[in-house]
């Protein structure tokens, strides 16, 4: 039997997805892509962690640079980062009935082993999902060389510092813009 609060977040959950199919049939959002940018363990770190793999720059001008692109893309952006699994999965869920047209997740070292974040990202296929790694895993240690949750997205960004996620976004707004492939 249902309790009277899951029928209410069951009830506004289904009123949601209503909302955001309208607007979908209608581009209410004045033809802003939605874009979600998410962020594995230790993203946070940029720029205090092992700053010859991923750089100088701190995760505050990650985020910057890729609000002053999704501007002048004419996108939307939000922004999730979680050192948990748990919390990474549970935003790749929500993303399914938010309104996100297209994803960029840097995973972190989750790529490489959580099948459960694999499961998350393979769950849907309403919008398209790029994973992007700042450094090149194929040439870094034997582990890295494995990205479970990257055969589940559409494609792989790897190697080109923080700018593969602007590139990650360059993609989304063609396919948006075009057939429906990246």
């Amino acid at each position: 039997m249902c309790s009277l609060a899951a029928a209410k977040f069951l009830f506004t959950s289904e009123i949601k997805w209503i909302i955001i199919t309208i607007e979908r049939m209608f581009d209410t959002k004045g033809g802003k892509m939605k874009i979600l940018i998410i962020n594995g363990p230790n993203l946070n770190f940029l720029g205090i962690r092992d700053k010859e793999v991923y750089g100088r720059e701190d995760f505050a001008s990650l985020l910057g640079m890729i609000r002053r692109h999704a501007g002048e893309l004419g996108a939307e952006v939000d922004f999730f980062q979680s050192n948990s699994e748990g919390g990474l999965i549970d935003r790749i869920q929500a993303a399914y009935r938010d309104g996100t047209e297209g994803m960029v997740i840097n995973p972190g070292a989750y790529s490489h082993y959580s099948y459960a974040l694999r499961d998350a990202l393979d769950s849907y296929h309403t919008f398209p999902k790029i994973e992007v790694h700042i450094s090149d895993i194929m040439q870094r240690e034997d582990f890295r060389h494995t990205s479970v949750t990257g055969e589940v997205c559409d494609h792989q960004i790897v190697g080109h510092g923080l700018n593969g996620y602007l590139e990650a976004m360059d993609m989304l707004a063609k396919w948006e813009n075009k057939d429906g492939r990246i």
